[in-house]
């Protein structure tokens, strides 16, 4: 556990010496000042190519993975047998209480939920894909810091934390029809950044994010990691539609074209089709599973930079559910091949880890019941025979 957690140490200190990142302070509406008080913005103003964060780092941790905790996992089903009900009667309140258990080796209980939001641009907007203009993530990011943002009131209304990362919103990653999104450097840095979300601690992990133009990013991944057609995994994101859908379409048979000779390798799909906030992302639930932290997963582009880890290790999203299956056409596709099934389906693809804020809630409630509910015992009544 220990040679994990001095890898990632040493990644997040060498990011932190070379790219010059720094928290910004967060303006909200009065109204939701004290209710969001947790809510933190993480900017990266400057170029995030460094020296010295190869893959390696992160091929090692994928390696050596920490498992689940297999005797609370016992004590927590051996409680759930007493508790006033049916066996069973709680349906998924009931694996979604063991899995607490599981993972964060206690009886179930959620503390300290937070929401982490990466928020990034891509290169490949030029090529006419969306009909929104990079500028809006930059203008949603500090939508979220004022408090207005649909994420703000699920957080307040769930007891959440937030937490948004601004992933260098200035410098968009390469074109993917034309180059590669980002260098090893730059996606290694960016994975260590992602780790920071973990940072001041917390006991369920969700995770969202925020990018004009990343349906586009999270149809490649799913397309270079599972084949089919571009069409099987390209959808109408923020209102594509018409020859502005085909040519998101064609983006992306172009992209996975332009790199087949280097999609065998899970991170290399990611550095190539990806972009700044999938790599953060993976960074995030990476550092998470290190710490045995539970993680909810957002929508269709969090869960394609889950599967690059999943890809890389079969058993790395073992601590993670899937929040919801949002509206997006491939997403249902995306969560079938982790071998998911998600916790809500509400229509729902706005992102900004909505879906999994709501999810959170599910979770809670959870963990509430499994704690709270009274044993046979000490309720008098009577159990089965």
């Amino acid at each position: 556990m220990w040679s994990r957690l001095m890898v990632a140490a040493a990644l997040l200190e060498l990011f932190a010496s070379s790219a010059r990142f720094k928290r910004v302070a967060t303006r909200k509406e009065a109204d939701l000042r004290e209710k969001n008080k947790n809510t933190r913005i993480y900017r990266k103003t400057a170029q995030m190519s460094v020296s010295g964060l190869p893959f390696d780092d992160f091929r090692t941790l994928l390696r050596d993975l920490p498992g689940p905790d297999a005797r609370a996992l016992v004590t927590a089903r051996e409680r759930d047998a007493q508790l006033t009900k049916p066996p069973g009667a709680l349906g998924r309140l009931e694996e979604i209480a063991f899995w607490l258990a599981a993972w964060t080796g206690r009886a179930p209980a959620v503390n300290r939920p937070l929401v982490a939001i990466f928020a990034g641009n891509h290169g490949v907007t030029r090529q006419g894909i969306t009909p929104f203009p990079p500028a809006v993530t930059q203008q949603m990011v500090e939508n979220f810091a004022a408090g207005g943002a649909a994420i703000n009131q699920i957080c307040v209304a769930y007891d959440l934390g937030l937490k948004v990362f601004d992933l260098a919103l200035d410098y968009p990653t390469g074109d993917i029809t034309e180059e590669a999104a980002l260098s090893e450097r730059d996606c290694a840095a960016t994975m260590a950044f992602g780790m920071e979300a973990i940072a001041g601690g917390t006991d369920l992990l969700c995770i969202g994010e925020m990018g004009i133009g990343n349906t586009t990013i999270a149809a490649a991944i799913n397309y270079a990691l599972y084949g089919g057609s571009a069409r099987d995994w390209v959808g109408p994101g923020t209102g594509s539609e018409g020859e502005m859908l085909e040519r998101k379409i064609a983006a992306v048979e172009k992209a996975v074209a332009l790199h087949g000779d280097h999609l065998d390798d899970p991170l290399e799909i990611m550095r190539r089709l990806g972009g700044r906030e999938i790599a953060a992302m993976a960074g995030a639930i990476l550092a998470a599973r290190m710490e045995r932290i539970p993680v909810l997963i957002d929508g269709y582009v969090a869960t394609a930079a889950a599967a690059i880890l999943k890809a890389a290790n079969p058993s790395a999203l073992d601590h993670c559910l899937i929040g919801h299956v949002s509206g997006e056409p491939g997403h249902l596709r995306a969560i079938e091949m982790l071998g998911k099934t998600p916790l809500l389906a509400l229509g729902m693809r706005l992102g900004e880890g909505t879906g999994a804020a709501l999810a959170a809630g599910i979770v809670k409630a959870a963990a509430a019941c499994h704690s709270g509910m009274a044993t046979f015992a000490q309720a008098g009544v009577t159990n089965k025979h």
